[in-house]
Parts: C-alpha cells; structure tokens; sequence
C-alpha cells in the first residue's frame, strides 16, 4: 500500500502563485508515476500534469507555462509550481501515484490518490 499526503493548498490572489507538495510513504518502490489532478465544484476530475520517476512529464494543454511538476525521487515527493493563477484554477488538487510503467492521463489508470488540498483563486 502507498500512502500520499499533499499539502500546500489554500486561498490566493489571481495573478499569485502556489507551491503544492504530495508526500508519498509506504510501499514506494512499487511507484512509477506520480501526479496531480484537480475537480472543480459540478465538474469532473481532470489532469493537471503527471511525471515519471525518470522524469518524464505530461501536462493538460491549458496549463502549459504556468504550472511546472517536479519530483524529488530521495525524499518521495512531487511538487506541482502554479504560477499567474486565475479564479479558473481553483478546485480541489488531489496527488496521485501509479505503479505501472507510463504517465497516462487517464485518472482510472492510477493506483493511489490523497485526500486532497483545496486551492481558491479569488480576490
């Protein structure tokens, strides 16, 4: 079993940036890839970006250039950099970790997810 923990999440400013952080604990060689994704109120969950543990890397197209994944393999933990948010961005951002090979989109294809963190753009 793997165990994800994210932190980071809270209220901000549009044009303002977060720092997400998903720790992972537990059977963590049995990981792969590791990602982010975000549900809005009313909507379904979506990719934000997910990344290998070569680092490899894939991003929903609408965030491209302002959000950045990045994954520290010695301390299991993969950060997602939001940057020039916008009231658009704000939904819950949940992390996810898979134990097969490949960073799919697809959220059905991963394994673990937590609990989530909340983030709010407004002002």
């Amino acid at each position: 079993q793997v165990q994800l923990v994210e932190s980071g999440g809270g209220l901000v400013q549009p044009g303002e940036s977060l720092r997400l952080s998903c720790a992972a604990s537990g059977d963590i060689f049995s990981i792969q890839a590791m990602g982010w994704y975000r549900q809005a109120p009313g909507k379904q969950r979506e990719l934000v970006a997910v990344i290998t543990a070569d680092g490899g890397t894939n991003y929903a197209d609408s965030l491209k250039g302002r959000f950045t994944i990045s994954r520290d393999n010695t301390k299991n933990t993969v950060y997602l950099q939001m940057d020039n948010l916008k009231p658009e961005d704000t939904a819950v951002y949940y992390c996810a970790a898979r134990q097969g090979p490949g960073a799919p989109t697809l959220p059905t294809l991963y394994d673990y997810w937590g609990q989530g963190t909340r983030v709010t753009v407004s002002s």
